[in-house]
């Protein structure tokens, strides 16, 4: 595939949650969807949570790279490889799923996920680190 037919895809979703399983048919289910972690001590560790992105009505090779950040300070808390993806159909789609494993939040507060295609941020939304009281 040339350059000049090169088209950007759109994110069709991004899903965080506890688990994503794929049924015997192929369809995904996404366990445990939530924007919120709770924790009474920090720092936490989160022992595991999977990102979920679907590309879709775009063209040519791509790299994808997913990353947690924190608000306060626009430090990477984790982040993915670049994973490389290619579309050969506008009719094409791509899910890309990362797991992430014992991330450790230092602090409550607010922290960004990020979607990054091809270096550049297409996507950015919340995930809420919280303080729950102590019993």
């Amino acid at each position: 595939m040339d350059n000049n037919s090169l088209i950007k895809p759109d994110l069709q979703f991004s899903i965080v949650c506890d688990s994503i399983r794929r049924e015997d048919n192929g369809k995904m289910m996404f366990i445990g969807i939530f924007e919120v972690i709770g924790a009474k001590n920090f720092p936490v560790t989160h022992n595991e949570l999977f990102i979920a992105n679907r590309w879709i009505k775009g063209m040519g090779n791509f790299t994808e790279k997913t990353r947690i950040m924190s608000s306060k300070d626009n430090k990477v808390a984790v982040e993915t490889k670049d994973v490389s993806f290619e579309l050969k159909a506008i009719e094409s789609s791509h899910t890309v799923i990362s797991k992430f494993m014992n991330i450790v939040f230092h602090e409550p507060g607010k922290y960004q996920i990020e979607v990054l295609l091809n270096n550049e941020v297409v996507r950015c939304y919340p995930l809420v680190i919280a303080q729950e009281p102590l019993a």
